[in-house]
Order: C-alpha cells, then structure tokens, then sequence
C-alpha cells in the first residue's frame, strides 16, 4: 500500500498544475483548493460550508533588483501532507486549555529557470486558514530583498468592512463601518490626528480586518508570528474587490531583507457564519511556536493603578520645569532650576496612589514622568533624550520603593523612548538592571513620535525586529512587557508570555483627546484583540474631563457600566484602574467590581456578538469558581437575553449586577447606574438592557454560606 500511495503521489507532481491539490478541515467545513495557472503562478481558493469566502488568489514575492521574483514560472516538485492535534496551557490567557488542531499541506515549488525554492504551507483549521511562505536552505538561493509580498485575498462581493486606514506609523484611529467601495471616498476622513502617522493609499486599511457579507459570513484577516519581517497592511483593488498585502517599507524603501532559511509572519484568515466564532478563535495563537521561556513562575497578571490619567488629561504635567528651553541628559541640573509645581510624579503624590493600591488590593502602581528629560522630549528628532534611569529631584526612588514594599504594592517602570530607539538599547541593560534593584516587575514601554533612525517606520522589519529584541532581553531580567505605539500583536504571547500588554490601538486616553466612538469598544474585540490583549486602560467614571483639568473640554463618551464590563469583555492579564482615586471613592459600590474582576481565566463563553453593535462574553476566573460576565454596547440599545446554563449544577450563586440605569445616557447621564443582587443557577436567564455607549458587568459567586442569600431574589 505504501508504495502504491508515492506511485500515485509522483503522477500528480509529475502532471504539475493540471490537478489541483485540496485540503479539507478537520470538521470538513472548510475546504482549500490549489493550483498553479498557466503562468506558473500559485493560486488559492477557500470555502467555507461549500460556499466560496475567498475567489482564486494569487500569491507570491516580488523580489528587489533585477533578481527574478518568486511569483511564476514554478512547478510543483513535492507534495507533504499531515494533520496535527493537542491541546496546550498558556501562561494566561482567556482560557486554561487551547485546543490547536488542524489539516496542513506543505507544497514545494520549483523555479524552473532558476532553480529556486519556495514552500508555501497552508494549515486549516475548524475556524479558518493559516498559510505562509518559507524559502529552506537551497545553493541557488541565500540572501534576497522584498520590493513587495503579492498575497492576495480576493474577496466575492462587497462586503460591509470594519476597518481603519492603512498607516505605517500609528493604529491610534476610531473605526470606521462601510462597504468595501466606499472605502476610498471616506479614507482620510477616517485620519483622526496622531503625532506620527503616515498613509499610503486611499484604498489601504490594516489588519485585524473584519467584514461581513451580504449572506452573514463573518470574514477576518490578519497575521500571525510576526517576525523579522515587515508588519501587512491591506491595499484594496475596489473594482474587483482583491486585497493585496501592503508591507511596511525600510528607511531605503525595501520592504525586507531575507536570508535563507526563513519563513515569512501566516496569513490568516477567520471565518463563521457566526461573529461568536470570530471572538473565541485560537487561530492566531497556534500558529506562534510554544512558550520559549523555560521558568514562567515570575509571569504574574496584574491589576495597576498610576499617575498617569492626570497627565494625560492636563491636570498635571511629566515635566519638571519651565525655566529651561531645552535640557541635556548628564549636562543639565536640576537640583539648580525652579520646579513648576505641576509635576504628577513626585514623592508625595505617588505615595497617595500607593495607599489607594494597597487599600484596594491592587497590585501595582505605574509613575510616568519620574526621570529626566520630558521638558523637551517630543518633537525635535533628539537622539539622546532620555537615560531611563535618573529621577527628578522630586522622586525619590529609594523612598517610593522601599514603602511601595511596606505596603505590599510593586511598582510598574515607564520607559518612554520618543521612539529613539538606538538611545533605548543603548541603556536597556542598565534600565532594566535599575528595575531588578527595585523589584519592578513590568515595564510600560512608549514609541511616540517618528523612529529615530530618522525614516525608519513604526512597522518596518527593522523596528520589529527592535520590538522582539526588548522582549527577549526584559526576558532575561525576569521583567514583563506592556509596550505602547509598538506594531500590533501577532501571538507572539504565546512564545514570549512576558509581553503582558500592548497598546498599539486607539485606547482610553483619546477619551481626553476629544473622545471616541461609542461603538470603538464593540470592534476592538474583532480586530486589535485577535492579535492579543490590550492594555486600553479603562475605568474612566468621571466623564467630563473638564471636572479633572477646567482647560480640557473632553468627554468620555461611555457610561460608567460600560467601564466596568472593559475589564471582562476585553480581558486582559494587565488591567489598569485609570482614573483618579477621588473619582473612585465617590462611587464605591460601582468601584467594587474593579476591585472583584479576575485577570487569568479558565474559560470563557461567547454568549452575544455583533461586530459594532454589542458584545456578551462570560469568563470563570482561573482556580476558582467565580464567573464574570460583561456585556459592551455601541451606538443602538441592546437587550441582552442570557443564560447561566454555563455554571455548576449543583451549586447556587449571587450574582451582582452592575447596569446602566433606566435614565442613563453616555453623553448626559454617564454615571447613571444601579447594583442589584439575585440568586442564579445554571437554569436562570437574564434580560438586561444596555444603553448606547453602554453596558453591564456581572460577578457570579458561589454561596458558601446560606445566609449570604437572606434577603435575595432567585431570577
């Protein structure tokens, strides 16, 4: 049999692309078909219950130079396929197991003129497709440049798209919901000013991008395992409705520089004709390499509170000084200048955040502002701006650490590196060494600004490349990673668990930059969290900003419900309670599920999702039998309709529920809520509304003592 089997196997290579080579799921619900055209070029179909979700697509490399490209002219040379099945823990996550089980087909193509190599690997999943390009070690083939990747994903109509405009410099845009054909009139409407940001195209959007056709197929496309390559955008032919990959380029124009052997980031694309699906995939996941961090004990989810929401909103200042127009790291003393006064990170103040954090339980407190050199840090392509490592006069380090331990709280690092990136790994040993001598567990990274080298791009290979490299040397100091205006994640968690947080989106702060789209938390789920969690920071429960700076006319455009259902609905292992301790103490009760929520999960439940308009989602808290439950709203009113059917039999709860009072409004009436307590088992439902902009929380826990139900409703 087994000979019979390569008999067969070398007919069909031999006969090249008159069959096309085809992969199923394992479920069987999604079906791959490829082939070689007449040209020689690869192409790939995908169905998704019979139904095509992507048309033929080309794929290929247009190499730099006058070299041949990797895109024609191929025959097929071989042929392997497997299939694979385990299910894996990661360090934390929104689930205890990850099931990573998949059909894959590795076809090995041949440059008949030059003799080169190309693999391409699809692996299909039961919830969509991974496919990347690998060149393996070969004598005709070592170092080559890329003018451009030429992957595409031709889509069959002209779906409705959830997307934001393609940028090799910021993802810090509010999304915008259109059909495919409209992108190009309203692209740069969709440009909301950022500090650095550059556009490419008038069709261009990135990814995580998410669509849904005419039918109610739910498509998504992004990447997985970026590494040491260039970070995809999307640019869109929308005549025919074909995205094509858009890298980032290099400083001199290239849009990557390889060496074989290597592999390029997957492709992925997610699909269901149900938008739970979308949410509860571990596609981009497993298609990263297992965690390379051999002792994982130090890898802790946190819950922080910081100085950072009174900078932000202009009540204070990370500057020290007005006195100077410029400063000089080891040149300018200030011991000898006159503070302004304005200072948010100086001893006095963050000793009140640390007594908030151990009042509360929390685990840390983040100090933006605490080292020299924010008086001219933005703006002026300054190379040597910061040393990340000497305090203003008014911080002082051995005071802040040795009560941060009297009271049992960590304190979290700020490294804002204005995006000078070779002046960040100049002091990165040193940085992160200060962090070991003070017990900073995790350090909140920042690239604001345009990169220094000067025209290299937030997203280039050679900027990534930067990226990973903090990751894997705060690895060796035991020191987590949150990392801001940094390239969006790609899984890269699962290898790197230490990368605990990433912003790399529009998050909370723009709340006091004029505000956000009620319906922003309601997408982000479906995009910038396919990748991995965020650190937006929420918790805002004053929403007139100007309350906290009279300058800043700024609203929040939420509901303190919705607040509290960010933490669940957008879990993360990093969650920051960011607003303002007075604030906190003003609504104790609506404070209390902050204080509850968990971090690290066993499991978590899909129960409603509709990309833009709401998001249900219930998670049991990891070790324990305790349940969340959230529920996020967008611009229209939700009725959400429950059950507990995921709770224990034989056990009763109390859950407290946390929801958007009958007269609530996130414009007029944000801080309109009620709390209520009933008793719940696996046979209760619950219908509760959330407002536009809002939402509601829910923590679910097991009665340990039948007096605690005195008094309570059963629902």
């Amino acid at each position: 049999m087994r000979k019979t089997m390569l008999f067969l196997l070398g007919f069909c290579l031999a006969a090249g692309a008159l069959f096309a080579q085809e992969l199923k799921s394992p479920n069987g619900k999604f079906e791959l078909n490829f082939t070689l055209n007449n040209a020689g070029t690869p192409v790939y179909t995908l169905k998704y219950k019979k139904k095509t979700v992507i048309n033929p697509s080309k794929l290929g490399l247009e190499s730099f130079g006058d070299k041949p490209s990797f895109y024609d002219d191929f025959s097929i040379t071989a042929l392997k396929n497997a299939s694979f099945d385990e299910v894996w823990q990661p360090v934390w996550g929104q689930n205890k197991n990850i099931r990573n089980h998949y059909n894959e087909m590795a076809v090995t193509l041949t440059q008949k003129t030059t003799e080169r190599v190309m693999i391409l690997r699809f692996r299909l999943f039961d919830d969509g497709l991974g496919f990347r390009y690998e060149f393996p070690q070969q004598p005709k083939l070592s170092y080559f440049a890329i003018k451009e990747e030429l992957t595409q994903f031709a889509m069959t109509g002209d779906h409705t798209a959830y997307w934001i405009p393609g940028d090799y410099d910021t993802q810090e845009y509010d999304y915008t919901t259109s059909k495919l054909s409209e992108i190009r009139s309203v692209n740069e409407k969709g440009r909301q000013n950022n500090l650095s940001q550059t556009g490419f195209s008038t069709t261009g959007v990135q990814t995580s991008l998410q669509m849904k056709t005419a039918d109610g197929i739910y498509i998504n496309l992004h990447e997985a395992a970026l590494l040491n390559y260039a970070c995809m955008h999307l640019n869109l032919d929308d005549k025919n409705f074909i995205f094509q990959s858009w890298l980032t380029p290099d400083a001199n124009g290239t849009k990557g520089h390889l060496q074989a052997p290597c592999t390029t980031p997957w492709r992925t694309i997610i699909v269901s004709d149900d938008a739970r699906d979308i949410l509860a995939s571990n596609i981009t996941l497993n298609l990263n390499e297992p965690c390379k961090i051999e002792d994982t004990s130090w890898i802790k989810p946190m819950k922080y509170v910081g100085v950072w929401w009174e900078m932000i909103t202009g009540k204070s200042e990370w500057s020290y000084t007005s006195d100077l127009p410029a400063v000089q790291i080891g040149v300018t003393d200030f011991n000898k200048v006159k503070p302004h006064g304005r200072h948010g990170a100086n001893t006095a103040n963050v000793k009140r955040y640390i007594d908030f954090a151990a009042k509360n339980g929390f685990d840390g407190v983040l100090v933006e502002g605490w080292n020299i050199g924010w008086e001219d840090w933005f703006g002026h392509s300054k190379d040597f701006v910061f040393d990340f490592k000497t305090p203003y006069p008014d911080f002082d380090i051995d005071e802040i650490h040795r009560y941060a331990k009297s009271k049992g709280v960590k304190m979290v690092m700020h490294h804002e590196t204005s995006s000078s990136v070779r002046n960040y790994e100049r002091f990165m040993d040193e940085a992160y060494q200060l962090m070991n001598k003070y017990e900073y567990p995790a350090v909140k990274s920042g690239y604001v600004g345009d990169i220094i080298p000067r025209g290299e791009r937030h997203y280039s290979q050679w900027i990534n490349n930067h990226y990973q490299y903090a990751i894997e040397k705060a690895a060796k100091y035991r020191i987590m990673v949150n990392a801001h205006e940094a390239v969006r994640p790609t899984g890269i968690c699962r290898t790197w668990p230490n990368l605990i947080g990433n912003e790399s989106a529009r998050g909370t702060e723009y709340q006091a930059f004029g505000g956000s789209k009620p319906n922003h938390v309601t997408l982000l789920p479906f995009t910038r969290l396919i990748g991995g969690p965020m650190d937006y920071t929420p918790g805002i429960f004053e929403m007139d900003i100007s309350k906290i700076n009279p300058k800043n006319h700024s609203h929040c455009n939420a509901t303190i419900a919705n607040q509290l259902a960010l933490y669940v609905t957008m879990s993360s292992p990093l969650q920051m309670a960011a607003d303002l301790p007075e604030n906190y103490e003003r609504f104790p009760d609506a404070f209390q599920f902050i204080k509850d929520v968990a971090l690290d999960w066993d499991k978590s439940i899909y129960l409603e999702a509709e990309p833009g308009e709401y998001i249900t989602v219930a998670r049991k808290a990891k070790g324990t039998d305790k349940w969340f439950v959230a529920n996020t709203a967008g611009y229209s009113p939700f009725t959400s309709k429950i059950s507990f059917d995921f709770l224990d039999p034989d056990k009763q709860y109390i859950a407290t529920i946390y929801a958007d009072a009958s007269d609530a409004d996130y414009k007029t009436n944000p801080q309109a809520y009620s709390v209520r307590k009933v008793i719940v088992d696996r046979r209760s439902r619950l219908i509760q509304l959330s407002v536009p902009g809002g939402g509601y929380a829910i923590s679910v826990f097991p009665v340990t003592d039948k007096t605690q139900m005195k008094g309570l409703k059963k629902t």
